[in-house]
């Protein structure tokens, strides 16, 4: 969603799902190194994140985001991160802007600082963007609050469908500068809004000399004519002070929506964007806005005359940085003066980047493009780094996705040549003694056709030439490699690794007869443990640690393979909703610091009747004198379900944790009534002794159980489109098939299955979904013909087909492939979700 590049290069990279990531510029490794608790619902999640200008001393770096639970608030937080750990004790909560969670869409939350140190936070609207009717929601009906923006971005009481501007204070507060727009006694509005009447201002930036902010706002779908085609254009917008943009009542160059009465369907004068008034029953705020400011670029979905370079269909607008040469004295990749003083923009689906010059005073000149040849797929966020280069997040095809081409893009200017890059890969980075290596640089390359490249090896003292090689490690030990790879221009790069050589990973696996991706219900799994290890030549049994159990989350169970410090699955999620808090500032596991350890809250508490509830509401309320003198501060917006989840957590920590038997039957039963999202996980993990100076190497083995019902839009990889259709009821997501698409999930037992049934709506030419082994092109195990039709009612034109799978043994990827050559730029049908059928079930 968006990344901060740190001083020595490395980039925080947030993940609406709350994974906050690391990339390390000199191992270049990203890892995960934190995972916050967001509600990531509508167009929520973890948005924003911003590192403070004076990082190098105080390490701070911000977060916005939706919080998880049930309390509808999003939140602008603080803490520390020194090198890769982010400490979560630290946080410190700057501001909570209460949402709704009811309808989509348009969060924004994208986070900037201005040159002067002033924190600049975007806002969407958070209004029902579908039941319009072709106009701008302004539906003032009662019972209709959530429909009319009137209430968010046009109310000076609401922070939603703002830019607002904050200064950070060091004690964690924050301060409101000088001119914002309204006072600071809050008399007219909240002190906070530097800018209001934004749809979605998805992406900002601010001029480090002038000041000036520049954000993309991505407009609406209506009926409404306009100067070019309909009232519907995206924004660039530029702020040169605080001021009123216009929405709901103008977009583009003040262009006026008529005042529309969603009761009776008719439509009313436009208002006077010189003079608009808000008088609305959902506003709270004043009635006599200031002034409405035009955009300074606007298009529409049809081609512009205004801006012809910008192209036409779907757009999402965003703003990138100003670059000025003398921001960047020395630095190695700084572009060439031409650029000095342009705006870079781009658009999110139009996948273009465009460089805007502006004249002396700050007016649009002119618009070309920039990086033509750099294919950016969906460009999320855009920022310059210390050393000149220009860093890219690239989203991916697919919304709401898991994107193989999604990405970090670094963007070097050079004049002249091109440094290659080197890459290492081996085969193995550790074993026994003696071991064989295969080395290769064959992920090296150079971007300037022609150039031809040598490989230099050094090991330990040895030098060694050639692209690939073949290592023999006679002795034990910890090996360095590095590989130099240079152009006949004197361009050259290094890389690095190591290879440590005198003990091996336990090899772990579990052998079952029972499928090993779906658990159905009554059934019976049969399982049992095995470890070899090389140096160990006898495992003790008694060092296999093994677990079974049912989780209530299936999506993310990566996370919780590696959430669970303390060993218990069970309560993997609630450890990471603990870490979210700020417990741990007076917490620690095992002894006390300004509370009591958490264990020794466990010993007293856990066996005596009642407690859950009592420290679940003391948790809630705070509370002293039970431990010292010591206050422990409330959680007043934790709901009471979530601070008895925490409450069983530390509770668990002195529980005696029952090993599961290396071999045994376990009947599945556990599910029964906990919905679709959860899963079975079988663990086992073994540590060896270490050997020959290497240190102790683990080894585990896992087999996670999901319900055979699948969504769809779940797909791990494909070129299907994810579609969310707005029902009275809520929300359906499903894809759109056309020919020539596919979608596939990874590692799916097909053991056992005999047929997949398919939840279709007949909307579009119809066609041909086979399902395919290994790839897209790969060998046909089923097949389903879907006819061709029309919906009447989205909510319930819904059928279910089944589709006979031929018997196929063994783990596979599986493809779902789309055709019907005679429809070739239609869509054949929407999906919904697929359920693998057991065998005589």
């Amino acid at each position: 969603m968006e990344m901060a590049i740190l001083p020595d290069l490395n980039v925080v990279i947030v993940e609406r799902k709350g994974a906050v990531k690391l990339y390390n510029a000199k191992e270049k490794q990203i890892k995960t190194i934190a995972n916050l608790n967001v509600f990531s619902g509508i167009e929520d999640g973890l948005l924003g994140v911003v590192a403070d200008p004076d990082f190098k001393k105080n390490h701070w770096i911000y977060f916005y985001y939706g919080v998880g639970g049930n309390q509808n608030v999003s939140q602008l937080e603080r803490y520390k991160l020194v090198q890769d750990r982010l400490d979560l004790s630290s946080k410190k909560v700057l501001l909570k802007i209460p949402t709704q969670r009811t309808y989509c869409c348009h969060s924004a939350g994208y986070l900037t600082f201005g040159a002067d140190g002033l924190l600049y936070l975007s806002t969407g609207d958070n209004t029902n963007a579908e039941e319009i009717e072709g106009h701008n929601p302004t539906d003032e009906r009662p019972g209709r609050q959530l429909s009319d923006d009137q209430g968010t971005t046009a109310n000076s009481r609401d922070l939603r469908g703002k830019i607002l501007r904050i200064k950070p204070e060091a004690d964690g507060t924050y301060s409101i500068p000088d001119g914002n727009l309204f006072p600071k006694d809050g008399s007219q509005g909240f002190a906070e809004i530097y800018v209001m009447g934004c749809r979605n201002p998805f992406r900002m930036s601010v001029d480090p000399k002038t000041n000036f902010v520049y954000w993309g706002d991505v407009g609406p779908d209506t009926n409404v004519p306009a100067e070019e085609n309909f009232l519907s254009y995206d924004e660039i917008n530029q702020a040169r002070k605080p001021g009123f943009f216009g929405y709901p009542y103008f977009l583009g160059n003040n262009e006026g929506f008529p005042k529309y009465d969603f009761a009776t369907k008719q439509e009313g004068p436009k208002q006077n964007p010189m003079h608009p008034i808000n008088n609305s029953p959902n506003n709270t705020g004043i009635k006599q806005l200031p002034p409405a400011q035009p955009a300074m670029i606007w298009y529409g979905k049809e081609e512009s005359r205004r801006w012809p370079m910008v192209g036409k269909g779907g757009a999402s607008a965003m703003a990138g940085p100003v670059y000025y040469s003398d921001r960047y004295p020395g630095a190695q990749y700084k572009l060439p003066d031409y650029y000095n003083g342009k705006l870079l923009i781009y658009d999110w689906i139009r996948k273009w980047i465009m460089a805007v010059t502006l004249d002396q005073d700050g007016n649009y000149v002119s618009m070309e493009p920039f990086l033509q040849h750099l294919k950016v797929v969906a460009p999320m966020d855009m920022k310059i780094a210390p050393d000149g280069a220009i860093y890219i997040l690239a989203y991916g095809t697919n919304w709401f996705a898991k994107n193989t081409d999604a990405g970090l893009i670094r963007v070097e200017y050079s004049e002249g040549n091109r440094n290659p890059v080197a890459d290492i890969s081996l085969d193995k980075s550790y074993g026994a003694a003696p071991l064989t290596v295969s080395i290769s640089s064959e992920k090296s390359k150079d971007y300037d056709a022609g150039d031809t490249l040598s490989f230099i090896w050094k090991i330990g003292s040895k030098i060694l030439l050639g692209k690939t090689i073949k290592y023999h490690f006679p002795k034990p030990g910890i090996y360095n490699i590095s590989l130099t790879v240079s152009d006949q221009h004197g361009g050259k790069s290094v890389a690095t690794s190591q290879v440590k050589v005198g003990n091996t990973p336990p090899d772990m696996f579990i052998k079952t007869n029972a499928n090993q991706s779906f658990y159905w219900d009554g059934a019976e799994f049969d399982y049992s443990i095995h470890v070899k290890d090389a140096e160990d030549k006898v495992v003790e049994k008694s060092k296999i640690t093994a677990s079974f159990t049912y989780l209530p989350f299936g999506k993310d169970l990566a996370s919780a393979l590696t959430g669970a410090s303390h060993g218990n699955l069970k309560y993997a999620a609630t450890e990471r909703l603990y870490a979210s808090l700020d417990c741990k500032a007076c917490h620690t596991m095992d002894n006390k610091s300004i509370g009591p350890a958490l264990k020794e809250i466990s010993k007293r508490y856990s066996d005596k009747d009642g407690y859950e509830q009592k420290l679940a509401e003391k948790i809630i309320k705070g509370g002293s004198g039970n431990w010292g003198s010591y206050p422990m501060p409330p959680h007043a917006d934790l709901p009471l379900k979530e601070a008895k989840e925490i409450a069983r957590y530390i509770f668990s920590l002195t529980e005696k944790n029952t090993q599961l038997a290396l071999k045994g039957k376990i009947k599945l039963t556990e599910h029964t009534g906990q919905g679709t999202q959860g899963a079975y996980l079988l663990y086992a993990a073994y540590t060896d002794k270490g050997a020959n100076g290497i240190e102790p190497l683990s080894g585990s083995s896992s087999i996670i159980l999901k319900n055979p019902l699948v969504q769809m839009e779940d797909y791990e990889e494909g070129s299907a489109n994810v579609v969310i259709a707005t029902l009275n009821t809520g929300y359906v997501s499903s894809i759109w098939a056309k020919n020539g698409k596919f979608v596939s999930f990874k590692k799916i037992d097909l053991n056992h299955i005999s047929k997949i049934k398919i939840r279709v709506q007949h909307e579009g030419a119809g066609g041909l979904i086979e399902l395919r082994k290994d790839s897209d092109h790969g060998e046909v195990l089923g097949n389903l013909n879907i006819a061709a039709g029309q919906v009447k009612d989205a909510k319930t034109d819904w059928i279910e087909y089944d589709m006979i799978v031929k018997p196929t043994s063994g783990i596979h990827d599986i493809y779902f492939t789309f055709s019907n050559p005679d429809k070739a730029k239609v869509g054949l049908c929407f999906l919904d979700w697929i359920y693998f059928e057991k065998q005589n079930q």
